[in-house]
Protein backbone atom coordinates (compact mmCIF):
# COMPACT_ATOMS: atom_id res chain seq x y z
CA UNK A 1 0.00 0.00 0.00
CA UNK A 2 1.46 3.32 -0.95
CA UNK A 3 1.57 6.14 1.19
CA UNK A 4 2.06 9.92 0.94
CA UNK A 5 2.40 12.47 3.56
CA UNK A 6 0.93 9.62 6.13
CA UNK A 7 -2.22 9.86 3.52
CA UNK A 8 -2.65 6.68 1.50
CA UNK A 9 -3.61 7.20 -1.86
CA UNK A 10 -7.31 4.59 -1.30
CA UNK A 11 -6.96 1.80 1.12
CA UNK A 12 -9.76 -0.46 2.05
CA UNK A 13 -11.75 0.19 5.31
CA UNK A 14 -12.22 -3.44 5.74
CA UNK A 15 -8.55 -4.40 5.26
CA UNK A 16 -7.63 -1.28 8.07
CA UNK A 17 -10.12 -3.45 10.16
CA UNK A 18 -9.05 -6.88 9.46
CA UNK A 19 -4.86 -5.85 10.06
CA UNK A 20 -6.34 -3.81 13.34
CA UNK A 21 -8.05 -6.46 14.59
CA UNK A 22 -5.04 -8.84 14.56
CA UNK A 23 -3.04 -6.11 16.75
CA UNK A 24 -5.89 -5.62 19.02
CA UNK A 25 -5.88 -9.60 19.16
CA UNK A 26 -2.78 -10.09 19.98
CA UNK A 27 -1.75 -7.34 22.16
CA UNK A 28 -5.29 -6.71 23.96
CA UNK A 29 -6.04 -2.84 23.57
CA UNK A 30 -4.26 -1.63 26.59
CA UNK A 31 -0.97 -2.65 24.96
CA UNK A 32 -1.81 -1.47 21.96
CA UNK A 33 -0.02 1.59 20.66
CA UNK A 34 -1.06 3.99 17.77
CA UNK A 35 2.24 3.21 16.03
CA UNK A 36 1.70 -0.47 16.48
CA UNK A 37 -1.74 0.54 14.21
CA UNK A 38 0.19 2.56 12.17
CA UNK A 39 2.73 -0.25 11.08
CA UNK A 40 -0.06 -3.03 10.70
CA UNK A 41 -2.65 -1.21 8.74
CA UNK A 42 -0.42 0.78 6.86
CA UNK A 43 -1.74 4.10 7.83
CA UNK A 44 -0.22 7.16 8.85
CA UNK A 45 -1.55 8.92 12.55
CA UNK A 46 -3.49 11.71 10.51
CA UNK A 47 -5.01 8.91 8.14
CA UNK A 48 -5.86 7.02 11.20
CA UNK A 49 -7.36 9.20 13.22
CA UNK A 50 -9.25 10.70 10.02
CA UNK A 51 -11.00 7.56 9.55
CA UNK A 52 -11.86 6.27 12.82
CA UNK A 53 -11.30 9.60 14.88
CA UNK A 54 -9.42 7.89 17.79
CA UNK A 55 -8.30 4.59 18.90
CA UNK A 56 -11.46 3.73 20.97
CA UNK A 57 -13.68 4.28 17.93
CA UNK A 58 -11.53 1.97 15.95
CA UNK A 59 -11.54 -0.92 18.66
CA UNK A 60 -15.45 -0.11 19.10
CA UNK A 61 -15.22 -1.06 15.08
CA UNK A 62 -12.76 -3.85 15.44
CA UNK A 63 -15.01 -5.88 18.07
CA UNK A 64 -18.11 -5.12 15.36
CA UNK A 65 -16.24 -6.65 12.61
CA UNK A 66 -14.52 -9.87 14.71
CA UNK A 67 -18.58 -10.39 16.20
CA UNK A 68 -20.01 -10.30 12.61
CA UNK A 69 -17.18 -13.06 10.99
CA UNK A 70 -16.79 -15.12 13.26
CA UNK A 71 -20.50 -15.60 14.07
CA UNK A 72 -20.83 -16.22 10.59
CA UNK A 73 -18.23 -19.06 11.32
CA UNK A 74 -20.28 -20.74 14.35
CA UNK A 75 -23.49 -20.55 12.84
CA UNK A 76 -22.18 -22.22 9.80
CA UNK A 77 -20.89 -25.10 11.00
CA UNK A 78 -24.15 -25.49 13.31
CA UNK A 79 -25.99 -25.96 9.75
CA UNK A 80 -23.20 -28.22 8.50
CA UNK A 81 -25.61 -31.46 8.75
CA UNK A 82 -28.73 -32.56 9.50
CA UNK A 83 -27.69 -34.43 12.59
CA UNK A 84 -28.00 -31.52 15.78
CA UNK A 85 -25.91 -33.71 17.62
CA UNK A 86 -23.28 -33.49 15.30
CA UNK A 87 -23.39 -29.78 14.37
CA UNK A 88 -22.78 -29.53 18.46
CA UNK A 89 -19.89 -31.53 18.75
CA UNK A 90 -18.55 -30.07 15.64
CA UNK A 91 -18.67 -26.30 17.01
CA UNK A 92 -17.03 -27.85 19.78
CA UNK A 93 -14.35 -29.44 17.73
CA UNK A 94 -13.81 -26.51 15.87
CA UNK A 95 -13.16 -24.41 18.80
CA UNK A 96 -10.07 -27.08 20.18
CA UNK A 97 -8.61 -27.13 16.68
CA UNK A 98 -8.79 -23.15 16.66
CA UNK A 99 -7.33 -22.90 19.57
CA UNK A 100 -3.98 -25.33 19.50
CA UNK A 101 -3.21 -24.10 16.07
CA UNK A 102 -0.04 -22.50 16.32
CA UNK A 103 -1.01 -19.25 15.53
CA UNK A 104 -3.92 -19.57 18.23
CA UNK A 105 -4.85 -16.22 20.18
CA UNK A 106 -7.50 -17.55 21.88
CA UNK A 107 -10.94 -15.43 21.59
CA UNK A 108 -10.69 -11.84 20.67
CA UNK A 109 -14.24 -11.29 22.92
CA UNK A 110 -13.15 -13.46 25.92
CA UNK A 111 -9.81 -12.12 25.78
CA UNK A 112 -11.38 -8.18 25.78
CA UNK A 113 -13.94 -9.29 28.20
CA UNK A 114 -10.90 -10.64 30.57
CA UNK A 115 -9.14 -7.39 30.06
CA UNK A 116 -11.57 -4.59 29.95
CA UNK A 117 -14.87 -5.53 30.34
CA UNK A 118 -15.53 -3.83 33.92
CA UNK A 119 -14.51 -0.55 32.22
CA UNK A 120 -15.24 -0.56 28.72
CA UNK A 121 -19.34 -0.89 27.82
CA UNK A 122 -18.57 -1.49 23.90
CA UNK A 123 -16.51 -5.14 25.22
CA UNK A 124 -19.23 -5.90 27.54
CA UNK A 125 -21.85 -4.94 24.85
CA UNK A 126 -20.37 -7.19 21.98
CA UNK A 127 -19.88 -9.80 24.21
CA UNK A 128 -23.13 -9.77 24.76
CA UNK A 129 -24.41 -9.90 21.18
CA UNK A 130 -22.12 -12.67 20.38
CA UNK A 131 -23.48 -14.64 22.94
CA UNK A 132 -27.01 -14.19 22.78
CA UNK A 133 -27.08 -14.86 19.02
CA UNK A 134 -24.79 -17.62 19.29
CA UNK A 135 -27.28 -18.98 22.23
CA UNK A 136 -30.40 -18.04 19.99
CA UNK A 137 -28.92 -20.74 17.27
CA UNK A 138 -27.55 -23.51 19.60
CA UNK A 139 -31.46 -23.46 21.45
CA UNK A 140 -32.54 -24.05 17.53
CA UNK A 141 -30.25 -27.00 16.61
CA UNK A 142 -31.24 -28.24 19.75
CA UNK A 143 -34.87 -28.37 19.24
CA UNK A 144 -34.56 -29.39 16.07
CA UNK A 145 -32.24 -32.20 17.55
CA UNK A 146 -35.37 -32.64 19.83
CA UNK A 147 -38.25 -32.47 17.13
CA UNK A 148 -36.52 -35.30 15.06
CA UNK A 149 -36.56 -37.50 18.49
CA UNK A 150 -32.46 -37.31 18.02
CA UNK A 151 -31.81 -35.22 21.59
CA UNK A 152 -33.67 -36.94 24.65
CA UNK A 153 -33.81 -34.86 28.10
CA UNK A 154 -35.88 -34.22 30.19
CA UNK A 155 -34.18 -30.55 30.90
CA UNK A 156 -35.71 -27.66 28.65
CA UNK A 157 -34.42 -26.19 25.72
CA UNK A 158 -33.79 -23.13 27.80
CA UNK A 159 -31.36 -24.59 29.75
CA UNK A 160 -29.77 -26.85 27.85
CA UNK A 161 -28.99 -24.65 25.75
CA UNK A 162 -27.39 -22.41 28.22
CA UNK A 163 -25.44 -25.19 29.58
CA UNK A 164 -24.03 -25.76 26.01
CA UNK A 165 -23.03 -22.21 25.72
CA UNK A 166 -21.38 -22.21 29.36
CA UNK A 167 -19.47 -25.52 28.34
CA UNK A 168 -18.73 -23.62 24.91
CA UNK A 169 -17.01 -20.50 26.35
CA UNK A 170 -15.84 -22.55 29.07
CA UNK A 171 -13.82 -25.20 26.71
CA UNK A 172 -12.00 -22.15 25.12
CA UNK A 173 -11.31 -20.55 28.51
CA UNK A 174 -10.03 -23.90 29.60
CA UNK A 175 -7.70 -24.49 26.51
CA UNK A 176 -6.26 -20.87 27.52
CA UNK A 177 -5.29 -22.26 31.05
CA UNK A 178 -4.56 -25.57 30.19
CA UNK A 179 -2.53 -26.12 27.04
CA UNK A 180 -3.07 -29.57 26.20
CA UNK A 181 -5.13 -31.29 23.14
CA UNK A 182 -5.86 -34.51 24.76
CA UNK A 183 -7.58 -32.88 27.94
CA UNK A 184 -9.59 -30.80 25.30
CA UNK A 185 -10.51 -33.01 23.27
CA UNK A 186 -12.08 -35.44 25.98
CA UNK A 187 -13.64 -32.25 27.61
CA UNK A 188 -15.57 -32.44 24.25
CA UNK A 189 -16.69 -35.75 24.92
CA UNK A 190 -17.53 -34.95 28.64
CA UNK A 191 -20.09 -32.09 26.93
CA UNK A 192 -21.77 -34.58 24.60
CA UNK A 193 -22.29 -37.11 26.95
CA UNK A 194 -24.93 -34.28 27.81
CA UNK A 195 -26.90 -35.09 24.81
CA UNK A 196 -27.88 -38.76 24.74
Amino acid sequence: MKKHSGRPLEYSKVDVLDAAIDVFWEKGYKACSTVDLCNRTGLGRGSLYNAFGSKHKLYEEALKRYHEFWIETQINILKQTNSAKQNLENLLSWAVEEDFKESAKGCMLINASMEYWKNDPTVAYWSRIHANHLESVIKKVIQNGIDSNEISSNISVDDLARNYLCSFYGIRALNAFIPDIETAQDTVKSIMANFP
